[in-house]
């Protein structure tokens, strides 16, 4: 198997796959492949089995897995960046589990396992009502993650605490601590323009901040939006 990230801006994962090899990704992930790929369809890669699928589909993700294999000779298959940012292999053994955000995860090859780690309501004025939920990526093998925007990482020492806007957590090690606290200070919470809540990562570990965030792209292109006329009828 071999991996490469081509592009900049809007990079895209290519992976090589030999007769043998296996890669999952979530369903509706796939960009292009070559004839020789194969697809299956199935829970594998879910941590939990069938209930853990059920859990991480009731929070928004997909609820099963798309395998990919090469048939009789090798082939490739490629997955697009869906946001302009980077994309960022990791490697997962027992001792390095990573928490990654809900739309994070784009493949990964081994006995990779991912499961629904955290989820938390947060309300209509940050991620569209759906809510904050991180995924945990466990077992052994690599993976590969999706981050908006520049990616800027912070080496948390133990007790080390970093606030962050929620929309901005990217991935981090699974030593490192999380919560979400809210803004203190009724002035903050009314007029200061930045939301509720803060997520709160404590270290020890390394945590990656991703600098655009659905939310913010999404106010920014409502101005360029057609909107129909009042009273206009539609069809």
């Amino acid at each position: 198997m071999d991996a490469r990230i081509r592009g900049t801006v809007m990079p895209v994962l290519e992976v090589t796959l030999d007769p043998g090899d296996a890669l999952i990704a979530e369903a509706g992930q796939l960009s292009w492949m070559t004839d020789s790929i194969r697809l299956s369809t199935s829970t594998r890669g879910a941590a939990g089995g069938v209930f853990g699928a059920v859990r991480r589909a009731m929070a928004g993700a997909g609820l099963f897995m798309t395998e990919y294999t090469a048939h009789r000779e090798p082939g490739s298959v490629s997955f697009a960046a869906k946001l302009p940012g980077q994309i960022l292999p990791v490697q997962i053994h027992k001792d390095r589990e990573y928490l990654v955000h809900r739309n994070g995860f784009l493949c990964a090859a081994g006995d990779v396992r991912v499961a629904l780690s955290f989820q938390r309501r947060l309300g209509a004025g940050i991620f569209g009502g759906t809510g904050f939920t991180l995924q945990r990526l466990s077992g052994d093998g690599y993976a590969w993650v999706e981050l908006s925007g520049e990616v800027i990482p912070y080496d948390l020492a133990a007790g080390e605490t970093l606030r962050v806007h929620p929309g901005h957590v990217g991935l981090f090690d699974a030593s490192v601590s999380f919560d979400i606290t809210m803004m203190k200070g009724i002035r903050n919470v009314l007029f200061g323009g930045d939301g509720l809540f803060l997520a709160a990562l404590t270290g020890p570990g390394r945590v990656w901040l991703q600098s655009l965030t659905i939310t913010n792209l999404a106010h920014s292109l409502i101005p360029y939006l057609p909107f129909p006329e009042p009273g206009a009828q539609s069809w």
